[in-house]
């Protein structure tokens, strides 16, 4: 994606021959080469910017000192995790300031393949947004998934040519990266000259080298601060993650207080809507580096010129001649909300809301709608899996506000011990395999929870309590979701408590951003009050208790999945 080049028009507008469409007046206008404040006036004239100082315009805007910065970027994203359609999103995240992002969306692509990228892609490309697509490279994410639909290096080939693609997203199958495997060395062959992101949660040593090796760029699951800095000397970009269930930006932005801002940018990869709407998006990125010392304008940096560059957005990230018009004005930075936000020269949100007909409504297609499909769901005796002799298992370890999780070896018959039932019901193919084990950490005593956002094969994943009762609810949240057409429910004694609807592809909701938090966020206080729930983000963590690429212990469909050995493994194997 290259810089747009200025036609006549804007030249004579730069040379101040010709009036321009809009002059921001008596601004402090951020560069990032510099990390200066340039007190001067902004030139905009049509998208883009024209230039600095004085100039006649058609519009005039005092701001009185008020602060200029190009928009935020989103270096590594997924729609899906914020239940909302793109227009949606869009309308949720241009108040905050986010302009563009770089999204992958392998979430969907998983339920429906291409169709669901291109029905995306569509949606996207009419609104004031940069809505970057990244070709998924891991759908599925490994062989011990059963996704709805799988993208083979042809189909990979085909997104990056066909869809404005900016690179190829997160390879997730680092195992078969450091094995040279020929598919996934081929997809990521196929991205040619883009960028290509990695997922290498604790890859170090000569695992990593063979890693960067093959090609792959960036990470955004670095977790210590010793991981972040082997990856950095080694070249890799660092995605500085800031979700709702993963926080690893006060365990990581030392690094940019010791080696500066080289190859590092902000990312918020997985962010529930009451998290965009209460907190923000990557403002509050921005924000809590800066709490963790970080100076604004090397904070400000990691989510503008950085990204961009990365990116391949080399008409964004800058407030420079040439440039598109993506600006945020702040009448102070303490907060990093900011009052107005142009969106290529237009005047899209002002005071915290969307200007009216700013964003237009890009439905999804119905072709999206009833992805839950089941011959029949499953009985409570289909989900009842016999205690081991022994009493002990391999019990999966839920790790707060960390998607890593722990190998866990427990006895699953002493109550004391917090553990509970999960399962994963296979929903694309009405095949009927479920896949049955434990796990700790919910603090889930009665009840259970159910959900059909489960990264990144999305079948229907449960956790239910380890008492009788509990196979009988879980399988009645797992006839729950297939009544909505994918969701998330808690549910206690056979009773809905809780529930949020997510008819598009089971990932998203249809409704406003207000209205699908209100609901996810009583689903957490329902999960906790009635439940025992004690984890936070539990439906978040719960969605990643199915990625089969993510330390250490993992649950698909088709078994317990240890990570390290890259092999399925007997829950009572212990």
């Amino acid at each position: 994606m290259s810089r747009r080049r200025g036609g006549p028009e804007l030249l004579a507008v730069a040379r101040g021959d010709a009036p321009a469409d809009l002059l921001l007046k008596g601004a402090r206008v951020f560069s990032p080469a510099t990390r200066e404040w340039i007190e001067t006036d902004l030139a905009v004239h049509g998208s883009q910017i024209a230039g600095f100082g004085p100039r006649d315009a058609r519009q005039v805007l005092e701001l009185s000192g008020a602060f200029l910065t190009p928009g935020f970027i989103d270096a590594h994203m997924h729609l899906e995790s914020t239940k909302l359609w793109v227009d949606e999103f869009v309308r949720t995240v241009l108040p905050h300031g986010t302009t563009a992002v770089a999204a992958d969306p392998h979430e969907i692509a998983n339920v429906f393949g291409i169709p669901g990228i291109a029905a995306l892609h569509a949606a996207a490309a009419e609104l004031p947004f940069l809505f970057g697509i990244s070709a998924s490279s891991c759908v599925p994410a490994s062989a011990f998934e059963s996704p709805g639909a799988e993208l083979g290096p042809v189909e990979v080939a085909s997104v990056l040519e066909h869809y404005d693609a900016i690179g190829l997203a997160e390879v997730m199958n680092f195992p078969g990266v450091v094995k040279g495997e020929p598919e996934v060395i081929a997809k990521i062959a196929a991205a040619g000259r883009l960028p290509v992101d990695g997922h290498a949660p604790g890859l170090s040593g000569r695992q990593l080298d063979a890693y960067l090796a093959a090609g792959v760029e960036s990470d955004h699951e670095c977790t210590t601060i010793e991981e972040a800095e082997e990856k950095r000397r080694k070249s890799m970009w660092i995605f500085i993650r800031e979700g709702s269930a993963s926080r690893n930006l006060a365990a990581l932005i030392p690094t940019v207080l010791r080696h500066g801002t080289e190859r590092v940018a902000l990312c918020t990869d997985d962010r529930e809507p009451h998290t965009l709407l209460g907190a923000g998006h990557v403002n509050d990125c921005v924000r809590l580096a800066v709490a963790s010392g970080v100076a604004i304008e090397d904070a400000l940096v990691l989510a503008t010129s950085n990204p961009a560059s990365y990116h391949g957005f080399d008409h964004l990230g800058w407030l420079a001649p040439g440039y598109q018009a993506d600006i945020l004005c702040f009448e102070d930075l303490s907060s990093l909300e900011p009052s107005r936000v142009w969106q290529a020269g237009r005047l899209v949100a002002r005071e915290g809301s969307v200007v009216p007909g700013a964003v237009p409504s890009r439905p999804a297609p119905a072709f999206m709608r009833g992805s839950v499909h089941l011959e029949t769901p499953p009985s409570a005796a289909e989900l009842d899996r016999p205690v081991p002799a022994s009493g002990r298992a391999r019990v999966i370890g839920v790790e707060e506000h960390s998607l890593t999780t722990a190998d866990l070896v427990l006895d699953v018959t002493d109550w004391a011990s917090e553990v509970a039932r999960i399962g994963v019901v296979e929903r694309h193919h009405r095949t009927g395999r479920i896949g049955l084990g434990y796990v700790h950490g919910f603090g889930l005593r009665r009840g259970a929870i159910a959900s059909t956002v489960a990264h990144d094969a999305h079948n229907c994943m449960v956790v239910g309590a380890i008492g009788r009762d509990g196979p009988a609810d879980m399988a009645a949240a797992v006839a729950r979701l297939a009544e909505l057409g994918g969701g998330q429910v808690a549910l206690l004694d056979g009773r809905v408590l809780a529930e949020v609807a997510l008819p598009i592809g089971g990932l998203m909701s249809d409704l406003p951003a207000a209205e699908v938090a209100r609901a996810a966020a009583r689903l957490d206080d329902v999960a906790a009050s009635a439940l025992g729930v004690s984890v936070a983000a539990p439906f978040m963590q719960l969605s990643f208790l199915g990625l089969s690429v993510l330390p250490a212990l993992r649950l698909t469909d088709r078994g317990l999945v240890d990570v390290n050995s890259f092999s399925i493994v007997d829950v009572a194997g212990a």
